[in-house]
C-alpha cells in the first residue's frame, strides 16, 4: 500500500505543485495590483456576446485556479440569469486540478519540439486545451442564455480601485496558503481514495498469467463502465481511473499510477517513468480522447456540492453535470474518431 498506493498514486500529484503555484502566483498579482476589476471592464463588451456582463469575468477567471471559490465569487452578479448562468459554466475553465492530468499526457505522447523559436509543441498544445475551455465556456453560456436561462442581460457598473504595486508579503502568504490548501487535498481526498482504490485493485489476486487491475474487485467495476466508454478510445486502464476521479481531478493520474504500480513488478515498477509506460500502453487517439474528456468532464464532487448551495437544491447541479458529461463524450468521441481516421 505505501509504495504503490502511497508513494506511486500520491507522489504523481504531488510533483505538479511547482507548476499549479506558478498559476496561483499570476492570478494573486493581478489582483493584488488591482488590474482585475479594469480587466473586467475591459471585457464587458465580449462577455455580452455571450449574454453575460463584465461582472462575470471576475468569477470565471477565479475559476482558473479552482471553480469552487469562482462559483461562490458569482454572488457578486446581481442578475440572477447571469449568475445562474456563470456557474454552469465556470467548470469549463481549465482550474489547476486539471493541470497533473495535461501534464502528464502531454509529457507522455507529445514530443519535445519547437514550433517556432521561443514555442514548444508541448506548450502550445495545453495553450490550446485552456483556449478549448474558454471557447466551450462562451459556446455553453451562448446557448444557456438563448434556452433555459433566457432574459435580458443587465448593465455592469463596478468602482474602479486605485492601481498599486503588488504587497509581495501578501502574494506570498497567498501561495503559501495556496500550497497548504493543495497539500491538504493532496493529504486527504487523494490519499483516501488512492488507498481505497489500492485496495479494490489489489484483491482478490490474480492467477498466474491473467493482469491483476482486470481481475480485483475495482477491475471488475472498470469492466462494466469499460462497455459505455470503449467506442470513444478509453480503454480499462481509463475507466478504473475515471471513477475515482470523481472524487478530484487529480486523482485520476494517481490512480493511474497505483493502476501500473499493481500491474508491474518490482523492478519494472523502479525503473519506468509512468509518462513512459502510458506511451507504450495507449495508442495516440486514445491519449487526445482523454485529453479532451478533461476539457469538460465535471470530475470533481467538490464544484457539484458548491454548485448545489449556491442554487439551494438539486436540479441546476444535475442539469450541469449531465450537459458536461454529454458535451465531454462528444468531444472525446469526436477527438478519438478524428485521430484515428487520420492515421495518428
Amino acid at each position: 500500500m505505501l509504495v504503490e498506493g502511497v508513494i506511486a498514486g500520491v507522489g504523481a500529484v504531488v510533483v505538479f505543485l511547482p507548476q499549479i503555484l506558478i498559476l496561483f502566483a499570476f492570478i494573486l498579482v493581478l489582483e493584488a495590483s488591482g488590474y482585475m476589476v479594469r480587466a473586467a471592464f475591459l471585457m464587458d463588451r465580449v462577455m455580452a456576446r455571450v449574454g453575460l456582463s463584465g461582472r462575470a469575468f471576475i468569477p470565471l477567471l477565479s475559476s482558473f485556479a479552482c471553480a469552487v471559490p469562482g462559483i461562490m465569487a458569482t454572488r457578486t452578479i446581481d442578475d440572477p440569469k447571469d449568475r445562474l448562468t456563470t456557474i454552469l459554466i465556470a467548470p469549463l475553465m481549465t482550474c489547476s486540478a486539471r493541470l497533473p492530468v495535461y501534464t502528464l499526457i502531454i509529457s507522455a505522447f507529445i514530443p519535445e519540439r519547437a514550433v517556432i523559436p521561443g514555442i514548444g509543441l508541448q506548450g502550445l498544445v495545453l495553450f490550446g486545451l485552456y483556449i478549448a475551455g474558454i471557447a466551450g465556456a462562451f459556446a455553453a453560456a451562448l446557448v444557456l442564455r438563448r434556452t433555459v436561462t433566457k432574459g435580458r442581460g443587465s448593465g455592469f457598473m463596478m468602482e474602479m480601485p486605485k492601481y498599486q504595486w503588488p504587497r509581495w508579503q501578501d502574494v506570498a502568504l497567498g501561495l503559501v496558503s495556496r500550497a497548504q490548501i493543495f497539500l491538504k487535498r493532496v493529504g486527504t481526498i487523494i490519499l483516501l481514495t488512492t488507498m481505497l482504490l489500492w485496495v479494490l485493485a489489489s484483491f482478490p489476486k490474480a492467477p498466474e498469467g491473467v493482469k491483476q487491475s482486470e481481475y480485483s474487485i475495482a477491475g471488475r467495476i472498470a469492466g462494466g463502465l469499460e462497455t459505455v466508454v470503449r467506442p470513444i478510445g478509453f480503454n480499462h486502464d481509463i475507466a478504473m481511473a475515471l471513477i475515482p476521479a470523481m472524487a478530484a481531478r487529480e486523482v485520476a493520474v494517481s490512480a493511474i499510477a497505483t493502476v501500473y504500480a499493481i500491474d508491474a513488478d518490482g523492478d519494472e515498477a523502479g525503473s519506468q517513468q509512468l509518462e513512459s509506460r502510458l506511451g507504450t500502453a495507449w495508442p495516440l487517439p486514445t491519449a487526445l480522447a482523454f485529453l479532451a474528456w478533461f476539457v469538460f468532464a465535471p470530475q470533481c464532487i467538490s464544484t457539484i456540492a458548491v454548485t448545489r448551495r449556491e442554487t439551494n437544491g438539486w436540479k441546476w447541479p444535475a442539469f450541469m453535470v449531465g450537459y458536461l458529461f454529454a458535451v465531454a463524450y462528444i468531444a472525446a468521441g469526436l477527438t478519438y474518431w478524428t485521430a484515428t481516421a487520420i492515421g495518428l
